[in-house]
């Protein structure tokens, strides 16, 4: 049996540890059944519900985001500043957990270079400020160049 601080306090019998509960006001709970004695907390069982609920729901919406993609639209001709908006909008796809698709279109006569596309969207990955890593790297397909980035695994 574990006490309501965590403390461990060995094996104790189940209508003493139910008085002790219910004197403190909490729940007997058991943590793990299959262990031999089986292993009992003191501990408010609605609290342990909502921490349980809690964490569900946040990896639920992790696992829902992690295969997402975000898309960021380039032009050959993007300025600078225009460009620092889109890295930051990026790193807060980033923070939220999406994937981020970079694409670049060529449009008229800048198919006719398409050295400058690349460079484009090569500055564009340096600006980012987190730790990225390139899932798949500039490719050319068509009039359009695209890159996938995520965020680094720490």
């Amino acid at each position: 049996m574990i006490d309501e601080n965590g403390q461990k306090l060995g094996a104790t019998p189940t209508d003493i540890a139910i008085e002790r509960a219910q004197n403190l006001g909490l729940d007997l709970v058991e943590v793990s059944p299959q262990a031999n004695p089986p292993v009992a907390k003191i501990i408010d069982f609605g609290k342990l519900q909502y921490e349980q609920e809690k964490q569900m729901r946040k990896s639920r919406s992790q696992s829902k985001r992690a295969g997402e993609i975000k898309c960021i639209r380039l032009g050959a001709k993007i300025g600078d500043h225009d460009m620092m908006v889109r890295v930051n909008q990026a790193e807060k796809f980033f923070e939220k957990g999406y994937k981020v698709k970079i694409e670049l279109l060529l449009r008229g006569r800048e198919k006719a270079h398409p050295e400058v596309g690349k460079e484009v969207v090569g500055k564009f990955i340096q600006l980012f400020t987190s730790e990225i890593a390139l899932e798949s790297p500039i490719t050319r397909e068509g009039s359009k160049f695209t890159a996938l980035v995520t965020l680094k695994k720490k």
